[in-house]
């Protein structure tokens, strides 16, 4: 009756699961209208603190508190968001820019602070902040006149007839100082959403691609006479155009942003040039041909002293270039990808150090030699349609064989303890994992679109997260394992009913287990599907499935013949193996989202055993084998006391 309950139980949870996930919570819906706001009042602040202090005293009170109010405001909206693991960093965030802010320190200090915080929003909450379509800036400039001429201006300086009668005064859309700090998508924010206790009212209902065309239209005002002068530094500045490579990026950009790479007059050129024609950035470079100019990017930002700025172009050049084209470059020289991540990962520790700039300009060139080969092998689909069948096998066999061991490991010490009622729930959650994973993975990609970091994240967490359930399991095992105690534990469990507590416990590791390699396994089969070679693709995920099926039946079998003692020895040490496997592949998927740095030693890199040549993936798997180690050792000794005293 309870192994009903649970399973019932199960599939319910399983189902909210999948539903949450297709349809946004009462929570989500909340962060989605508070979000943009909150960006908003950021961004403003960004733009407006310089008019409240000058050289460290308050120049307009008046402005002052307000940007006091707004920054406290921020802070209190971004603590009453649901929570995730990237809160209490953006709460320290939100806490700095409130000291900067009552330190008066300089506007560049706290326009930077407050633009990195509301980029880092952006990234915990993804909202849409790409148009659906390329924007027509003929409709935003008619959008313009008929809506915004009268206090702007006709032509964007703030002197409208009606404009000339409010207080504050409507913005000149033409100084360049103030356009440099702001992105079309602070734009189009203001447009949809107006500006609080001033005259600019919310046209929330305008059409969507009005808003933005208006939003182009208006941020090109500035640059008009420099976006002639863009079209050919667009054409022949490959760093432009691997540092805006997209819509997304069109829409986020700010000239201040561009400037420590490309320098003020350039930039102001090409991004007045690119919102006038936003159409163009839809041919901007992708995959390894971005990565490289991000690469050549980074160092540029370096040189003129913008470390952090450096570093996420690094990071970008990883998860935005190299990471989409990794199925197909593992697939045809696995040696070149693993080297391209080591070397990559480095670099961004060295980024984020006092690193002499030769030094970083030396490590830049070898990794751009890399990739111009990943490039070369990549070209074309080299490689054939071999080569997708021995890539599509490779990744089935090795992102399975791990969840496999773990299912196999239960369901046969559930076999050996004759409880066959509880097999039916192991069953149930590798199925139903396998079902959300591919929920997971349409969702993700037709409703949310998750970044490579956040990818990279998940994978991480939920590696380190299985790596601790295992290494509790493992110790548990091995306790029961010596001085006869696993007799007496199955003469318990045989007589007893499975408890519901149980029984979740089971479920929770099986669906664990598989879920976290589903949706990763998914994403490197959708990247090697483009390829076209889409028989040789299913031929060798068929094959990888028979080979993992005939990998089950041996075990399964040869567990069966195994004394009760020995298996559960056996076990203990193979789910002992496998929490060190996932520690190392877990801080490995962290280092490659840069939340964790790289320092290289010298070390083998064996992937299949979670073996990877940096530092700090090899203390955590030392360190875990520090636990077994000490576990053991203590179910040893307390085997070894005397009955007496035990009891």
């Amino acid at each position: 009756m309870i192994m009903r309950r649970v399973t019932c139980l199960a599939l319910r949870l399983t189902s909210l699961i999948l539903v949450c996930a297709a349809m946004p919570s009462a929570a989500q819906t909340a962060d989605a209208t508070s979000v943009p706001q909150t960006w908003q009042m950021l961004d403003y602040l960004a733009t407006d603190y310089a008019g409240a202090v000058k050289d460290g005293a308050v120049s307009s009170p008046s402005e002052y508190a307000e940007m006091r109010e707004f920054a406290a405001t921020a802070r209190a909206r971004i603590g009453a968001l649901s929570p995730t693991t990237v809160t209490p960093d953006l709460l320290a965030q939100a806490d700095a820019l409130i000291a900067s802010i009552d330190s008066k320190a300089a506007p560049l200090d706290v326009g930077g602070k407050a633009h990195a915080l509301a980029d880092s929003l952006l990234n915990a909450y993804p909202i849409p902040t790409v148009p659906e379509h390329t924007p027509d800036l003929a409709t935003g400039a008619s959008v313009y006149q008929s809506r915004c001429a009268s206090c702007h201006g006709a032509t964007g300086h703030g002197d409208g007839p009606a404009g000339l009668q409010l207080e504050p005064r409507p913005v000149d859309f033409t100084d360049q100082a103030r356009a440099d700090q702001r992105s079309v998508l602070s734009l189009y924010q203001v447009v949809t959403q107006g500006v609080t206790g001033t005259p600019m009212a919310s046209y929330a209902h305008l059409p969507v691609n009005e808003r933005w065309a208006l939003a182009y239209y208006v941020g090109s005002l500035a640059y008009e006479k420099q976006a002639v002068r863009g079209a050919k530094n667009w054409s022949q500045d490959t760093k432009a155009s691997t540092l805006i490579a997209g819509p997304g990026e069109l829409t986020r950009v700010r000239v201040a942003q561009l400037v420590p790479t490309l320098g003020t007059d350039p930039a102001r050129e090409i991004v007045g040039y690119l919102r006038a024609h936003p159409d163009l950035v839809e041919k901007s470079p992708q995959g390894l041909s971005l990565a490289r100019g991000r690469i050549a990017a980074s160092v540029a930002a370096y040189k003129s002293g913008a470390k952090s700025e450096a570093t996420q172009l690094a990071l970008s050049a990883y998860l935005d270039g190299v990471e989409p084209v990794e199925p197909q470059l593992n697939a045809r020289d696995s040696a070149l990808r693993a080297k391209l991540e080591t070397d990559m990962g480095v670099y961004r520790s060295a980024l984020s150090s006092t690193t002499q700039s030769d030094t970083i300009e030396r490590q830049a060139a070898d990794i751009d030699a890399l990739l111009a080969r990943a490039q070369q092998i990549t070209a074309n689909g080299a490689g054939g349609a071999m080569a997708t069948f021995l890539g599509a096998y490779t990744i089935f066999v090795r992102e399975g064989m791990e969840a496999l061991l773990v299912i196999v490991a239960l369901l046969a010490f559930l076999r050996k303890a004759n409880r066959n009622d509880a097999v039916r729930v192991v069953h149930a959650a590798w199925i139903l994992a396998l079902v959300a994973g591919f929920i997971t993975w349409a969702v993700a990609t037709y409703a949310v679109s998750i970044s490579g970091a956040s990818r990279e994240v998940t994978e991480g967490l939920s590696s380190l997260f299985a790596a601790a359930l295992l290494l509790s399991v493992g110790l548990w095992m091995h306790q029961k394992s010596i001085g006869g105690r696993w007799q007496a534990y199955l003469k318990e469990k045989m007589a007893g009913a499975l408890t519901q507590r149980s029984a979740w416990f089971l479920f929770g590791l099986a669906f664990i287990s598989v879920y976290r390699e589903v949706f990763e396994t998914i994403l490197f089969y959708a990247a090697l599907w483009s390829d076209g070679d889409g028989l040789w693709l299913l031929g060798g995920i068929a094959a990888g499935a028979a080979t993992l099926g005939f990998i089950a039946w041996v075990l399964l079998r040869t567990s069966r013949r195994l004394p009760i003692g020995t298996f559960f020895s056996a076990s203990s040490a193979l789910i002992a193996v496998l929490a060190i496997v996932l520690s190392g592949k877990g801080i490995a998927a962290l280092q490659e989202a840069g939340w964790i740095a790289v320092t290289v030693v010298s070390a083998p890199r064996i992937e299949l055993f979670g073996v990877y040549p940096t530092l700090q993936s090899l203390l955590a798997q030392l360190a875990v084998v520090g636990l077994l180690a000490a576990g053991f050792w203590i179910n040893i000794s307390r085997n070894q006391t005397p009955v007496e005293a035990r009891s």
